[in-house]
């Protein structure tokens, strides 16, 4: 396994990060591991040499936050592991039990700590933006968090560009604590980053984290396509929305091209197309079997030949929308 930094910081993780959102209770997702399915496929990403683990307060309504906290307590690892968790979407019914108020991120960073049973979060990162927030409050209230001990460093998850900088450049100018990383959605058929938040992380060193590198599992079998065989496939909407244009179905019938030519799995040069495309990010992937880990770990390793990753580019359709915004 091969670290590297995150961003300008001085944290190192692994190429690959372990996502925690299949992990926590099956009664939120049907296809959501509880903590006994979950323990190996977390055992099995420590012992590969994945050293962050990425959840949510969101996933499993704080479930998956508690499954992880007590699977690295049991196996005593919490010292070597990245945590990294999340805040932003609804954690109750009230109108300020969600966003970037102080009050709300005050409230969720101690519940976090509470179920992940640690006196501190490695990385606390924003989650679904919120077009209302105050950026100057919500970058004190983290900055007030780093002081007190809480959080480590701060990141944000799919932002539009022009607020992340704002929000960049207001703690930078005003001797806060900045985002240190970027989460967001990034694969062979989903590109639109490439526009400028991706040159924005580049620019001003931030970490970058592509979630759904296979693409919500569309890039890794075509029969996961056209049959929907996984209850993932069959329950995911998200999926659906996002993917299924002409041009996406051709990207992910030349990957699988690909995979047979090199003699590995399609989800493998999916993973591996990321990795190469933006070579300082670092993945967050979804497994929820060992074997998918292993397969994962196996492909931070392949060597991609140009040409093919130039076969697998020269389908790819840009979206009229900029993102999810």
């Amino acid at each position: 396994m091969q670290y590297k930094r995150l961003g300008l910081s001085g944290l190192k993780a692994s190429s690959i990060a372990l996502g925690a959102m299949g992990m926590g209770s099956p009664s939120w997702r049907s296809w959501v591991l509880d903590s006994k399915a979950a323990r190996p496929v977390v055992e099995k990403a420590l012992e590969l040499g994945i050293n962050m683990i990425d959840t949510c307060d969101f996933y499993s309504t704080g479930e998956s936050e508690r499954v992880v906290g007590q699977i690295l307590k049991d196996m005593g690892m919490r010292d070597q592991v990245i945590i990294a968790t999340k805040v932003g979407n609804p954690m109750g019914r009230g109108v300020n039990n969600y966003g970037y108020s102080r009050k709300h991120i005050f409230e969720a960073v101690d519940e976090s700590l509470r179920r992940l049973g640690t006196d501190r979060i490695d990385l606390y990162q924003t989650h679904i933006w919120d077009a209302q927030t105050n950026i100057e409050e919500m970058v004190d209230a983290f900055d007030q968090l780093v002081k007190q001990g809480k959080i480590l460093y701060v990141g944000a998850t799919d932002i539009p560009c022009w607020q992340l900088a704002k929000a960049v450049y207001y703690a930078r100018a005003s001797g806060r604590i900045a985002f240190s990383t970027l989460q967001h959605h990034y694969n062979a058929v989903w590109r639109e980053d490439e526009r400028d938040l991706i040159p924005f992380c580049r620019a001003e060193g931030l970490g970058m984290l592509p979630y759904s590198p296979v693409a919500r599992g569309f890039l890794a079998a075509q029969e996961r396509r056209s049959e929907k065989n996984t209850e993932r496939a069959r329950t995911d909407g998200y999926a659906w929305s996002w993917y299924g244009r002409p041009a996406d179905e051709a990207v992910a019938i030349t990957i699988e091209e690909v995979a047979v030519r090199l003699g590995v799995q399609p989800a493998q040069v999916a993973l591996r197309w990321v990795m190469e495309s933006v070579p300082e990010s670092i993945p967050v992937i979804g497994p929820t079997t060992v074997k998918q880990v292993q397969a994962a770990v196996e492909a931070t390793q392949l060597t991609f030949d140009r040409q093919l990753w130039a076969e697998i580019d020269k389908h790819y359709e840009p979206r009229k929308s900029g993102g999810h915004f």
